[in-house]
């Protein structure tokens, strides 16, 4: 039987080899990985799936700031067992995150991820077009859901940690820059 409980210390070693065989070395390089490192998550919102004593999936969400004003978490990364997927233990884990988060009090969650799956969860990228990850990503794949009707009304800018001061540049650059803050004046105009 596969239980759904906050993640304890002594999960630390085996979640991070159930992520190393889900995504390899490659989980280190995506966008997302960038508002994770060096941070600890949310409290009391990382979750385990173990069977007995095996951990089986993972989930945890992390405080950002989905542009200026906009408080909210990050979900990521979600992983299960390759021996026990297709058994609905990616449908708990991410049902009881979304509880807990609302539980706790958050507005609003943002993950990248492939909309097929998690739009069932009623994850869209509906309200995320006029945000931006640090480092490369498909803007499609930036989606967003609401725990609080509104909650990311207007979210406009670079997806932050929640604890960093929000950036003056980035990466890319001074046009990248200029560029995204064109789109979102013209975001925030919108009736």
């Amino acid at each position: 039987m596969v239980t759904i409980r906050e993640e304890l210390k002594s999960d630390i070693a085996p979640r991070e080899a159930l992520l190393d065989a889900t995504f390899g070395d490659a989980r280190f390089d995506k966008a997302a990985e960038r508002l994770r490192e060096n941070h600890l998550p949310a409290e009391k919102l990382s979750f385990i799936a173990a069977e007995a004593t095996r951990v089986v999936g993972t989930v945890r969400l992390w405080n950002i700031m989905a542009g200026p004003g906009h408080p909210a978490l990050l979900l990521g990364p979600l992983a299960v067992a390759s021996d026990r997927r297709n058994r609905g233990i990616g449908t708990r884990l991410m049902r009881h995150a979304l509880r807990e988060a609302r539980q706790c009090g958050y507005r609003a969650i943002l993950l990248v991820g492939d909309t097929l799956y998690y739009g069932r969860f009623g994850f869209t990228a509906e309200k995320t077009g006029a945000l931006w990850l640090p480092g490369s990503y498909e803007q499609r794949r930036l989606l967003g859901r609401e725990l609080v009707h509104g909650a990311l009304d207007g979210a406009c800018g670079l997806v932050s940690v929640a604890s960093r001061p929000q950036p003056t540049s980035d990466r890319a650059g001074g046009v990248a820059v200029i560029s995204r803050r064109v789109r979102c004046e013209a975001h925030s105009n919108v009736p």
